[in-house]
């Protein structure tokens, strides 16, 4: 179930909201779960299973930990930890990465030995597998946010549930399970024993779905479809290569961060205040930048319970980056079985450690602001080159298209006729002007007024009317 589809937005999303309001307070976190495991489920029951034990084994770590005393959240006071808990939180880690590691990556390992082996030239040596696993919406978003909360109990940064239901409902809540924002724990611990329910904020809640939806069916649906035909081409000239790459970058913008959107309004019609999740990515003037403003839950993420604990940039220059290379590797798998993610991982942690190695005092950082916008924007956009492509060769394909280095066929020009319609270039144009014009929804929707509700509901009433026309309609970050 997507949050851009009829299902959900004219029956599952009203229902649930009905039944909340409708439940007493001391049942909301029941039906929450209960509903968050429908909604989880609709594409495989089994899914349900897998997410369950993870949370079974998240809270049992927990209250072990918990059970040896732990500093209270925000304490000055620090206590060794004992063996039991040691052990309580390698039980926790093991399991949600051997959760991760076995549904993600076992066929990407299994490929990638049989073709080392087959390079090694010992074919005889490569592992025939019978089956086929199928891997599971969202296990990537729900696995790091339940292990942050065995590492928060760790560290003394939140005290533990004592409620197993209370803890289902934070690992399984709907709105940001299947594709984030990552809420670690100690940021909604509190909200969890009490929130408030007020009339604003269920008013920016609203505002922040409608303005979601509008940036999925409007912007990134319509963007990509343009980048689907060009880089599912079999060639392109070099123009039609630079349209489908700004189309892609449109597309995974939009299409995340109105999920993103979506999720954090609807956690606001709950009592939940999420954090921000994008900060006009795009506007960045570095990549250092660029990843303080892309998928800022992840990046903190990676950044407190990975880079931090590795040493962070407190052991000098070489450690520093080789730390930034290994986070970004490590989050490029994160994002994706396949090598195409790791180049992607590998492009963004090489640029990371050159900027660190180049300083404020290098003739980048001299460069006009509007200069360093548009650099950061070309590398990140080849980034997605990778990001996009099926494999290795594929990425060099279409690379080696951009500057007019890959043989055009006579079939291509039909594919410029694709990409030159007006109304697909018009929709290109639009995305242009909300990515670097254009306030942000999360501002933006701070305070509604009467003028801005009109809009909302001309917004909506063009997404819904466009949403039953709509055949093209992914969510590119369900798959990982």
């Amino acid at each position: 179930m997507v949050f851009s589809s009829h299902l959900f937005v004219f029956y599952f999303l009203p229902l649930a909201w009905l039944l909340y309001c409708a439940a007493p307070p001391r049942g909301r976190h029941l039906l929450l779960t209960l509903l968050s495991y429908l909604f989880y489920g609709w594409a495989n029951p089994l899914f349900v299973v897998l997410m369950a034990f993870s949370t079974a084994v998240d809270f049992a770590c927990g209250r072990v930990i918990s059970a040896d005393s732990v500093p209270a959240p925000g304490s000055e006071v620090t206590r060794a930890r004992t063996r039991r808990q040691r052990i309580a939180l390698a039980i926790s880690i093991a399991t949600n990465l051997g959760l991760l590691g076995f549904f993600k990556y076992f066929h990407f390992g299994i490929d990638s030995f049989n073709g080392l082996v087959a390079a090694l030239g010992q074919p005889h040596w490569q592992w025939d597998t019978f089956f086929r696993i199928t891997l599971p919406l969202g296990i990537s978003f729900y696995t790091f946010q339940s292990m942050s909360y065995t590492i928060d109990v760790y560290r003394g940064d939140a005290a533990a549930i004592r409620n197993p239901i209370d803890f289902a409902c934070y690992v399984s809540m709907f709105p940001q399970l299947v594709a984030g924002p990552i809420i670690r724990f100690h940021e909604v611990a509190q909200q969890l024993e009490h929130r408030t329910h007020t009339l604003e904020k269920l008013a920016r809640g609203v505002a922040l779905f409608i303005l979601g939806l509008s940036k999925k069916v409007l912007l990134a649906n319509t963007c990509g479809l343009m980048a689907d035909v060009v880089f599912e081409a079999g060639s392109r000239s070099v123009l039609d290569g630079w349209l489908g790459l700004l189309a892609y970058s449109f597309q995974i913008y939009f299409d995340f961060s109105g999920y993103s959107d979506m999720a954090i309004g609807i956690g606001l019609a709950l009592g939940f205040t999420f954090p921000k999740n994008f900060d006009s990515p795009y506007q960045a003037a570095s990549i250092t930048e660029f990843w303080r403003r892309w998928h800022l839950s992840l990046s903190y993420w990676l950044r407190d319970y990975l880079y931090l604990p590795l040493g962070g940039n407190r052991r000098g220059p070489t450690r520093t980056y080789i730390n930034l290379a290994m986070v970004m590797l490590l989050g490029g798998l994160w994002h994706g079985a396949a090598w195409t993610f790791v180049a992607w991982g590998a492009l963004h942690g090489s640029a990371l450690a050159l900027e660190r190695a180049l300083d404020k005092k290098s003739l980048y950082h001299a460069w006009p602001r509007p200069i360093r916008v548009g650099l950061t924007f070309l590398v990140v956009a080849i980034g997605w080159v990778f990001f996009r492509s099926g494999s290795i060769s594929e990425a060099w394909s279409f690379l080696a298209s951009l500057v007019g280095l890959q043989a055009t066929h006579p079939g291509s020009a039909l594919l410029t006729v694709q990409t030159r319609q007006p109304w697909l270039l018009g929709w290109m144009l639009v995305a242009a002007i909300v990515t670097w014009a254009a306030p942000q929804s999360w501002d933006w929707t701070r305070r509604i007024t009467a003028r801005r509700a009109a809009t909302l509901l001309g917004l909506l009433a063009v997404s819904l009317l466009l949403l039953t026309t709509q055949s093209f309609n992914p969510f590119i970050y369900f798959i990982f």
